[in-house]
């Protein structure tokens, strides 16, 4: 029990300062709503439907995706900025296992992450873009799912930093290639042969196409790469992969302090 209550407080408190933080509150926003507004709509004015999927609604899904992938992997990341304030002490020398600590931080940016989504379906609903109630039942549970594998991915990356200020360096860098592998803003289905191995291996490819499934799955429309089947069997692939050894790595480093 004392386990249980260790990652609930810490997915509360994740929660909580999501809540007191508007600077961040109003950058989850911002940005995914320029993304959808501004370029999804060039997108689809310059170019239109041409024969293929709306634009707008293609440029939504992926950042809803991508959002919600992102802010769990960076909420995972400020384990470093905690571990270099006073608050860590009283994680990290608390009588609770390493892997209790990731598991309520992947929680609680979990958590941190439905508002952000919600907006963003508000958002396309000011923007008319098709939002039935089935592909809302489909997209949820998608985006729970999403959540918890950008969580793993913040636990392979955080595993392999020492500090904040590497954070803010390579984070961007590992991310900002993967929003055109993953194809947010375009398809990606004939890619060169080098883009094409990058893109396979690209952990938020999969987030973004099973956010696209579940959207795109009652429409008939087929502007996903894979099914939904195909997409959870490699992100549970990747998930194991992410958690057992980024855990084991950050276990082991914070045992060395």
């Amino acid at each position: 029990m004392s386990e249980a209550s260790a990652i609930l407080a810490i997915a509360h408190r994740d929660f909580i300062k999501l809540l007191r933080d508007r600077a961040r509150i109003i950058s989850s926003f911002a940005f995914p709503l320029i993304f959808i507004g501004v370029l999804g709509s060039s997108l689809q004015s310059g170019f239109g439907n041409g024969g293929g999927p709306n634009l707008l609604v293609f440029v939504f899904t992926g950042v809803l995706g991508m959002t919600i992938w992102q802010s769990t992997a960076q909420g995972i990341i400020s384990l470093i900025a905690d571990r270099e304030q006073d608050f860590s002490q009283e994680i990290f020398v608390s009588p609770i296992s390493r892997y209790s600590i990731i598991v309520g931080k992947i929680l609680g940016e979990s958590l941190v992450a439905l508002p952000q989504a919600a907006g963003i379906l508000a958002f396309a609903v000011i923007l008319r873009i098709p939002l039935s109630l089935e592909q809302l039942a489909r997209m949820i549970p998608a985006l729970l799912v999403v959540a918890v594998f950008g969580g793993a991915f913040g636990v392979i990356v955080l595993a392999n930093l020492g500090s904040q200020r590497a954070a803010q360096q390579i984070f961007p860098f590992i991310l900002l290639p993967q929003y055109f592998l993953a194809g947010l803003f375009n398809p990606i289905g004939n890619l060169p042969l080098p883009l094409d191995i990058l893109s396979k291996i690209s952990p938020l490819r999969y987030a973004v196409d099973l956010t696209r499934d579940a959207y795109y799955s009652t429409t008939g429309e087929r502007v996903q790469l894979f099914d939904a089947a195909t997409n959870l069997a490699i992100m549970v692939a990747m998930f194991v992969l992410f958690m057992v050894v980024g855990t084991f790595l950050f276990v082991r480093a914070e045992r060395n302090r």
